[in-house]
C-alpha cells in the first residue's frame, strides 16, 4: 500500500465537496484537541509516555483522515484548508512546549517558524488569507517525517533502554524533515508570487475591459 495519496482510486477525479460534517474532518478536529493534551502531559504532569502516545496518535489521524478522504469520497473545501493548518499548528505548538520543556533547543523552533512567517506574509500581500495551493509531495513528506521524529524524541527523555537508539532515530526523522520543511517552503513561496502576480494581471485585465466598455 502507498502511503502518499493513499486510498485514491485510479481514473477518479478529486472533488472537494462543500461538505461539513465527515469522518475526515473529525478526526483533524481530534488532532487539534491533541495539542492541548499535549502540551498539559510535557508540561504539567510531566508525563513523557503518554505524551508520546498522544502525538503518535496525532501523526496517525494525519494519515488516516487523508485515506478515508479519498477511499471514500469524503474530500471537502473545508477538509483542504483544515487540514494543513492542523499540521502545522501541531507542530509548531509541539515545538514550543519541547523548547520550554528543554528538549529541543530554540533553533529548531526557529527552523519551522521563519519559512512559515515568510509564507503567511506573502499569503496575507497576495490574497488577504489562505491562498488555496495544494499540498505538494514533498510537503506531505516532511509533515510525516517530522510525525515520525518528534514522538521518537519524547521517548528518548524516558527512563527506558535504547534511549540513545531513539534520540539518534528522532534527529534523522528531524533533520530531514527540516530540510523538506525548507524546500517544500521555498516552492510555496514561488507558487503563491506566480498565483498572486497572475490574479493581480486577471483583475487589471477585467478593470480594462470594464473601462473600455464604459466609454
Amino acid at each position: 500500500m502507498k502511503f502518499i495519496g493513499a486510498g485514491a482510486q485510479p481514473g477518479q477525479p478529486s472533488i472537494h465537496h462543500d461538505t461539513v460534517f465527515t469522518i475526515p474532518n473529525l478526526l483533524t478536529v481530534v488532532r487539534f484537541l491533541g495539542v492541548p493534551l499535549f502540551i498539559w502531559l510535557v508540561l504539567g504532569a510531566q508525563e513523557y509516555g503518554y505524551a508520546a502516545l498522544v502525538l503518535a496518535i496525532m501523526g496517525s489521524t494525519d494519515w488516516v483522515d487523508g485515506y478515508v478522504a479519498r477511499r471514500f469520497d469524503q474530500m471537502s473545501n473545508l477538509g483542504r484548508v483544515m487540514d494543513p493548518i492542523a499540521d502545522r499548528m501541531s507542530l509548531i505548538a509541539v515545538a514550543v512546549t519541547l523548547v520550554i520543556a528543554g528538549v529541543v533547543e530554540w533553533w529548531y523552533l526557529a527552523a519551522l517558524l521563519v519559512p512559515d512567517a515568510i509564507l503567511l506574509t506573502l499569503s496575507l500581500y497576495y490574497f488577504h488569507g489562505h491562498p488555496d495551493l495544494p499540498v505538494s509531495r514533498i510537503g506531505k513528506i516532511r509533515t510525516a517525517l517530522l510525525l515520525v521524529g518528534t514522538p521518537l524524541l519524547v521517548l528518548a527523555r524516558l527512563p527506558i533502554p535504547a534511549t540513545e537508539v531513539y534520540f539518534v532515530a528522532a534527529w534523522i526523522f528531524l533533520g530531514i524533515g527540516l530540510a523538506g520543511h525548507w524546500i517544500a517552503g521555498y516552492n510555496y513561496f514561488r507558487a503563491i508570487i506566480r498565483k498572486g502576480k497572475g490574479k493581480g494581471k486577471g483583475k487589471e485585465l477585467r478593470n480594462n475591459a470594464d473601462d473600455g466598455g464604459s466609454r
